[in-house]
């Protein structure tokens, strides 16, 4: 069968048909996953086109995935982060939605403090057991949408949940229908999407969910989930470990609409970014991140990351208020005692300081050589020097120029700078192996100015 597409203004062939394999013995590609060995990145060379959507957008699971590896968080931190979230997505509401626990009295309590501040975006969503009971959780609390886990890997098919691929699909089926009857909207979260059989279970599931939506008239979310974070974004990776061909295979051969599908990952192998900017391209409108990537083992998608691959994308930040990232960092750390890496982009304490001589250089004469945008403006946070045996003159001139509010600015000449940069000098050649910290900074730029102005006068 040919249909002309109005995206590609081209006749595409569309009878293509994948029924359920209904495997007898679990398929677990024991060539990609050998367990004993790292696991394998193989190629067949097949190529799937860029297919950016229309509309995209954030979700956010802070207060879900992000929440559940961190020591109990208080109500007022959730609604405090919820407020902040709001704020950072802008009066497009980019940051679409945001999920939760409703499990425990604070969780519900957040809940519905959270939707007492009356924003529509992000919307409150759940993230529920499949069961009735919980349905009825999520209706009586007034929420539209939740999640609901559908592990599609033969790993959990098998041998979590002891079932055939036949007998998950019909139990899945089968919750879906009940949340819909339930009043809900459900959002099928795809666990394990990187090791499952994209072909083979993953996309005849997918055709029963659209199926299901048409019968019903409800839309049904795909989240795919790349739940051990296996997912590869090169071209012409195989399967199931293909970000672009898993993207590509639900909204082409599984039929679900670029605006139904997320993209939910992990960051086991430091690919997390790079795959949640693939799904975006590929045909996913939504990807699903937690602030500063917290999350379980090595975290979700730092959402602060994908506000900036949409403005890198998009050209425009669309609205979005970047320089909440800095107050959300901050919150998290003063308030809620987390702790950033100092070298952790965007928010980390030392993400745009400098502790060479030379970059230092750089900086006092033009600021664009060594700072990555004006993170001034976007970040409400100005590069700075940190004093260190590598520092030279220069560093430390742009040291107290940017602590000391001077009437004038000085250079690396300037008899105090060259004061202080021989104390500096001195500690190092003493064995010292810490930075200068700044309040020793200012004590010795202060001592160094007085003694200039003895000698001067």
């Amino acid at each position: 069968m040919l249909e002309f597409s109005p995206k590609t203004n081209l006749l595409e062939r569309t009878e293509f048909r994948y029924p359920l394999q209904d495997v007898q013995e679990p398929r677990l590609f024991r060539n990609l996953f050998p367990y004993d060995e790292v696991p394998k990145v193989a190629f067949n060379h097949r190529l799937v086109p860029i297919n950016m959507p229309n509309e995209i957008w954030i979700t956010d699971t802070t207060f879900r995935d992000g929440q559940q590896s961190q020591t109990p968080w208080e109500a007022k931190h959730i609604v405090k982060l919820y407020d902040l979230l709001h704020q950072l997505g802008g009066p497009k509401g980019l940051i679409r939605q945001s999920e939760f626990f409703l499990y425990s009295d604070k969780d519900r309590d957040a809940v519905e403090q959270c939707l007492e501040l009356g924003y529509e975006y992000p919307e409150v969503t759940a993230w529920i057991r499949a069961s009735e009971k919980d349905f009825q959780l999520v209706r009586d609390i007034g929420l539209r949408e939740t999640g609901i886990l559908v592990s599609c890997s033969d790993y959990h098919i098998f041998h979590k949940l002891k079932m055939t691929r036949r007998e998950a699909i019909d139990h899945y089926l089968s919750i879906v229908r009940k949340c819909i009857e339930a009043g809900v909207k459900p959002r099928c979260h795809f666990e394990d999407i990187t090791r499952a059989d994209i072909y083979g279970f993953v996309v005849p599931f997918a055709i029963a969910l659209m199926e299901l939506m048409q019968e019903t008239g409800v839309p049904i979310k795909v989240r795919a989930c790349d739940t051990m974070g296996y997912g590869v974004s090169f071209p012409g990776v195989t399967l199931p470990r293909s970000v672009p061909g898993i993207i590509y295979g639900l909204n082409h051969h599984g039929g679900v609409p670029s605006e139904l599908i997320e993209w939910h990952g992990h960051n086991d192998f430091y690919k997390v970014v790079g795959n949640a900017a693939a799904a975006w391209l590929y045909g996913a409108s939504g990807v699903n991140c937690s602030v500063l990537g917290i999350g379980e083992r090595t975290g979700n998608c730092p959402l602060e990351a994908m506000v900036f691959e949409y403005a890198q994308f998009r050209g425009t930040t669309d609205g979005m208020d970047t320089t909440v990232v800095t107050e959300i960092a901050e919150y998290m750390e003063k308030e809620m005692g987390y702790h950033i890496p100092p070298m952790t982009p965007f928010v980390g304490r030392d993400f745009n300081v400098t502790k060479a001589g030379i970059h230092a250089d750089g900086l006092m004469k033009n600021e664009e050589i060594y700072n990555i945008f004006n993170t001034e403006t976007l970040l409400n946070r100005k590069p700075r020097v940190h004093i260190s045996s590598t520092s030279g003159a220069s560093g430390i001139a742009h040291w107290i120029n940017a602590n000391m509010k001077l009437d004038q600015e000085v250079d690396k000449n300037h008899p105090v700078v060259q004061a202080v940069k021989q104390w500096v000098d001195q500690q190092f050649e003493r064995g010292r192996v810490t930075n200068i910290s700044d309040n020793e900074m200012t004590r010795q730029t202060k001592r160094a100015m007085q003694e200039i102005e003895r000698s001067e006068g």
